[in-house]
């Protein structure tokens, strides 16, 4: 990993910035180790303080990804040394169940992205298309897994419901869990794991449609479908928790937006409205 310093990192060491990364102490004991790690190229140690302005180089773990490349380019719509935002189309896997697929998002980038370390930070529904997080490398993939946990990542989505009139803002907050009925369907059980969906807007675009504004504080399977569904307003084209009969899903992840860890850039990445 390369980069600049901020100025809110100026004179810390940078086991500090990597401590205030919440970087695993493994990882730290690693890097600590290291004799490859670089300050305005100098060999130097993580005990070493910074300036604001210093380049610094941290090596990362020569893992590869196993995904086979799919020979099909993917739509990168941001990337840096570090972790791209991608988008993954409809009716497209995030990531294949074995190794021999080679028809997922995953396959796409790992032939379009010049890495040979591509794992995705969240997942997607195959029907649903928009945006999502890649690393690029397995150093920023434990950073920012620990930033989503933590709600460190905003992703915000649009969804298109039946209603006769808006949809008022607010909150849900239901557990999901399996359904024991259906393999392939997720419920609100009191033995699940807490899922939390803000609505914060609506806006009728047609009649009896309703599109909502929706931001996502956890990212259970089908969290927003289920949620959606369980006060009455299932997303259209949803043929699993609706009754539609057709794979239409009028669902899309429209906004990504976060803080470079390293760096404190902030990142706004958002699609067009007629995307599909």
């Amino acid at each position: 990993m390369k980069f600049t310093i901020p100025e809110n990192y100026d004179q810390y060491t940078l086991r500090e910035i990597f401590q205030d990364l919440k970087l695993p102490k493994k990882d730290l004991h690693l890097l600590n180790m290291s004799k490859d790690i670089t300050i305005n190229k100098q060999t130097s140690r993580l005990s070493d303080k910074v300036n604001s302005g210093d380049e610094v180089f941290i090596p990362t773990p020569e893992e590869k990804s196993n995904y086979l490349p799919s020979y099909r380019y993917a739509q990168v719509y941001y990337e840096n040394d570090d972790f791209a935002i991608v988008l993954k189309p409809k009716g497209v896997k995030t990531h294949p169940n074995d190794l021999k697929e080679s028809n997922t998002l995953m396959n796409h980038l790992i032939y379009t992205i010049d890495s040979d370390y591509v794992e995705p930070i969240h997942r997607l529904d195959q029907e649903t298309v928009g945006l999502l997080i890649v690393a690029k490398n397995p150093l920023m993939k434990k950073i920012l897994d620990r930033m989503l946990e933590e709600n460190d990542i905003t992703r915000i989505y649009k969804a298109h419901v039946k209603a006769l009139l808006p949809i008022k803002p607010q909150t849900i907050d239901m557990p999901i869990g399996k359904d024991k009925f259906h393999p392939n369907k997720k419920r609100i059980s009191n033995t699940g794991q807490r899922a939390i969906t803000h609505i914060l807007s609506s806006n009728m675009i047609k009649e009896n449609v309703c599109e909502l504004e929706i931001k996502l504080d956890t990212g259970r399977t089908h969290q927003i479908r289920v949620h959606l569904a369980e006060i009455g307003h299932p997303v259209i084209g949803d043929p699993l928790y609706g009754d539609s009969t057709l794979r239409q899903l009028e669902l899309h992840s429209y906004k990504i937006e976060l803080e470079h860890p390293l760096t404190k850039e902030w990142i706004s990445v958002s699609l067009d409205d007629d995307i599909s």
